[in-house]
């Protein structure tokens, strides 16, 4: 199947949405976002007699969608096979003999202590014996597994087998580009693979699950956690979404090297105003379903085994809270019964946000809509014994919590070998970069490299080169290259910039190195050297941007310049006219003007993990022709943000020669580099857009194709996008929505290539005002090229089944 259809995230025999008409099951037209929030509940409601999940779905709110990614929803759970008689009886008989406070330890997640060499103290062996706990975080250490493992096993009542989790990231020792950089590559099955050999890595280590993949859509780069997504677009981000948890998950779990994937963080965490974490995000229904929910929709039928909430709340409700997309949208809509575990703390900080008196409140909130799992807090030991006693909290809610947590533990094998994963022999063999493990990486990120700048054929450069100067701090930082979330990544196992510089260049070559500034300070002394230092040199390659310490978690900017005197030093480099190569290192997009108007070359590399140098230097000398393209916009300035292809046109969209429309005085109204931009050594021309038929059907497919040819001197191979616009809607749409994507083969000077993409009617659907899914009449546009800002377009239109009535021209 091709990269193309790849994207489609479909449920298997899925009916395709039809004129006017709602897809089975799809919310009433006038069924609420958000109702009154949580925090309505009295601190001491009573106990509620039938019903307490509907009763909290009332309070606050059930989104009632139809389905939120293109395609109907799924009928069935996504989170595997249903279950089978012989673990429904295990798990119902088990259940049976567990007391409360048992029942809470499974819905307990703890964190680790200390270092791989502390032991294990008096209080944790006590509560792992009393089984008031049923999983860890943070322990990457078999040793320190092994004997939680067998304290469990050989010291408490029932022998109910811990799971151990961590944030694998994007690679466990051997370390991929950040989920970023792996999203510019555009590869789905580059980036399952890897995923998979990190689960290869991380299993070998003892863990059974991962807080991976971050599937929240962005469009702030402000926002420190864009380097750990897909960047903006629901299509793309949905499609590595599900290439991550297939990865992680391989074929099942309970089979070799795999281990339970999380979808976070569920939902619009990427939405967070003014781009600072854990920040409100107040977006309307419609943009929740059709940018922030389809992902999450995807990693759901995917199979993904467990969804975290995020820290952000939505019109009010806070998402630990919300059970009106916990318990209404992902179980009920979406069929999925999978584990909900709480983000760190997530259920406790319910009293921060002004939701709950106290632990015993945050805890019945948390239940009750639908998170299994509570992260690191204790709130649900603490609060959750009164709470069922006094029957605010009944116990077969508690017990299909449980249930869930047992079933997947059964899932995993842990009943059948509470050991799996834990043999020393296999943590020697497995948990370390193999050589084919690090010729992945390497694949990966020579993949994730992007082109944005190539004037005069700077680049690539000559491997002899007489004297090349390697200038900046980051060109020796293992710690940066790495990125944030590097699991237990090492430096000393990381090739920096110059390390991969110094390898590839001939014996001939002589490389002269420079820190220039720090990144953290306000600090021009070390510009002089950096001068002196290019001016010995026949060309220079500059290492810009940032430390992985900038971006992450907690880790949000209110600019998006280079930090330090980064551009001042970049200012001196570049006067003193020797040729100069930017690589910048970063976890978001920059605003570079500077650097795009003035330097003749520029690769934007992200922080591409273990084999970072050897990528960089590949296609710093043309051993890689690079083919990847920008998942996410580059603004020219904050005050862009935010700034997306996806946009919509408003009633009157930017005219540079015309006063009052939408634009800037100061500033253009484009980016300054565009969503899916990326060049290559070589160039390609678009040319013949065809569309198979004119005119199609509500529920008919049609076949667009494309000319490409390769127009330069150099082999090379092209990522053809496929965009769509419906021009007239009952609600408006945006100018431009990805629907596909293909790379060429490699095609030499002259040679082309007819790239072709199937439209189906869920790629023309959207949601109306009724809240039903449609293909509605009338015409659309198709645009195929090499960027979102960079097309060939053609037309078509969608006739009414039976009057052939149209939309107006």
């Amino acid at each position: 199947m091709s990269a193309a259809r790849a994207a489609r995230p479909r449920a298997a025999a899925a009916s395709p949405p039809s004129v006017h008409a709602p897809v089975p099951g799809a919310a009433p037209a006038n069924a609420p976002l958000v109702a009154p929030a949580p925090g309505a509940v009295p601190a001491n409601p009573p106990a509620p007699a039938k019903t307490p999940r509907a009763a909290l779905r009332a309070l606050t709110g059930a989104l009632l969608l139809a389905a939120c990614a293109p395609g109907p929803r799924p009928a069935t759970t996504g989170a595997g096979p249903r279950p089978s008689p012989d673990e429904e009886r295990f798990v119902s008989a088990l259940v049976g003999k567990m007391t409360l406070e048992e029942k809470i330890g499974q819905l307990t997640q703890s964190p680790a202590w200390g270092g791989a060499d502390v032991p294990m103290n008096d209080s944790v062996a006590a509560e792992v014996r009393a089984g008031r706990v049923g999983s860890f975080l943070g322990i990457p250490w078999p040793q320190r597994q092994r004997e939680l493992q067998r304290t469990v096993m050989e010291e408490s009542r029932l022998k109910i087998p811990l799971m151990f989790a961590h944030d694998v990231i994007h690679g466990f020792r051997t370390i991929f580009p950040v989920p970023l950089a792996e999203a510019a590559s555009w590869d789905p099955d580059m980036v399952q693979r890897d995923a998979r050999i990190a689960a290869d890595e991380a299993t070998a280590s003892g863990i059974h699950w991962t807080f991976a993949p971050m599937v929240d859509i962005a469009r702030d780069p402000r926002w420190g956690r864009i380097v750990e997504g897909s960047g903006e677009d629901p299509f793309l981000g949905s499609v590595m979404a599900a290439a991550r948890v297939r990865g992680f998950q391989g074929p099942g779990l309970g089979t070799d090297s795999t281990m339970m994937a999380t979808a976070k963080h569920f939902v619009a965490y990427g939405a967070a105003e003014g781009g600072r974490d854990y920040n409100t995000a107040d977006i309307s229904e419609r943009t929740l379903r059709e940018v922030y929910l389809p992902p999450f929709h995807a990693a759901v039928r995917a199979g993904v085994a467990s969804v975290m909430p995020s820290f952000n709340e939505i019109a009010g409700v806070p998402m630990h809270a919300n059970a009106g997309l916990i318990d209404g949208v992902l179980r009920r809509e979406w069929g999925w019964d999978g584990i909900v575990v709480s983000d760190w703390g997530g259920v406790q900080e319910l009293i921060a946000h002004g939701v709950a008196t106290g632990p015993e409140h945050a805890a019945m909130l948390g239940i009750l809509s639908g998170v299994d799992v509570d992260m690191a807090s204790g709130t649900y030991r603490a609060g959750l014994p009164d709470a069922v006693r006094s029957g605010r909290v009944p116990m077969a809610v508690v017990d299909q919590s449980v249930r869930r947590v047992l079933r997947a533990k059964y899932r995993l094998g842990l009943f059948r070998d509470p050991f799996r994963y834990l043999d020393p022999d296999r943590e020697d063999r497995r948990a370390r970069p193999t050589p084919a493990h690090r010729a992945a990486a390497r694949q990966a990120a020579r993949q994730s490299i992007v082109l944005l700048k190539n004037d005069g054929g700077t680049l690539p450069l000559a491997k002899d080169v007489g004297t090349l100067a390697v200038i900046g701090a980051l060109a020796t930082d293992a710690r940066s290259a790495l990125g944030s979330w590097a699991a237990v990544g090492r430096e000393s196992e990381t090739v920096t910039v110059l390390d991969g510089i110094r390898e590839a260049v001939s014996r001939r070559t002589r490389v002269l190195a420079a820190d220039g500034v720090p990144l953290d300070k306000d600090d021009d002394s070390g510009i002089p050297e950096a001068v002196r230092v290019a001016r010995r040199a026949d060309a220079v390659v500059l290492v810009l941007g940032e430390t992985a310490e900038m971006s992450g978690e907690a880790h949000s900017r209110s600019t998006l310049d280079l930090p330090g005197r980064q551009l001042e030093l970049a200012r001196a480099v570049v006067a003193t006219g020797r040729p100069v190569v930017v690589v910048l290192m970063n976890g978001r997009p920059l605003a570079i003007p500077w650097l795009a108007a003035n330097v003749p070359a520029i690769l934007e590399t992200w922080f591409l993990g273990t084999e970072t140098g050897h990528a960089v230097a590949d296609v710093l000398f043309g051993d890689y022709n690079p083919t990847g393209k920008l998942p996410i916009t580059f603004p020219r300035a904050v005050g862009q943000v935010p700034i997306y292809y996806a946009h919509k046109n408003t009633g009157r969209p930017p005219v540079d020669a015309e006063r009052y429309t939408s634009k800037y005085l100061d500033l253009p109204s484009t980016p300054l580099y565009p969503f899916g931009y990326g060049l290559s050594y070589t160039a390609f021309a678009y040319d013949s857009v065809r569309v198979g038929a004119e005119r199609i059907g509500p529920t008919d497919s049609v076949v667009v194709s494309v000319d490409v040819r390769n127009r330069g001197d150099r082999p090379g191979r092209e990522l053809v996008q496929l965009y769509i616009q419906d021009e007239v809607a009952s609600v408006t749409r945006p100018v431009k929505e990805l629907r596909g994507f293909r790379r060429t083969g490699v095609l030499l000077p002259d040679q082309r290539e007819r790239v072709a993409f199937t439209l189906h009617p869920d790629d023309l659907a959207f949601t109306d005002a009724a809240g039903r899914r449609v293909v509605e009449p009338g015409f659309f546009k198709v645009f195929l090229g090499g960027s979102s800002a960079d097309v060939r377009q053609a037309r078509f239109e969608v006739v009414a089944a039976a009057a052939g009535t149209t939309k107006k021209k």
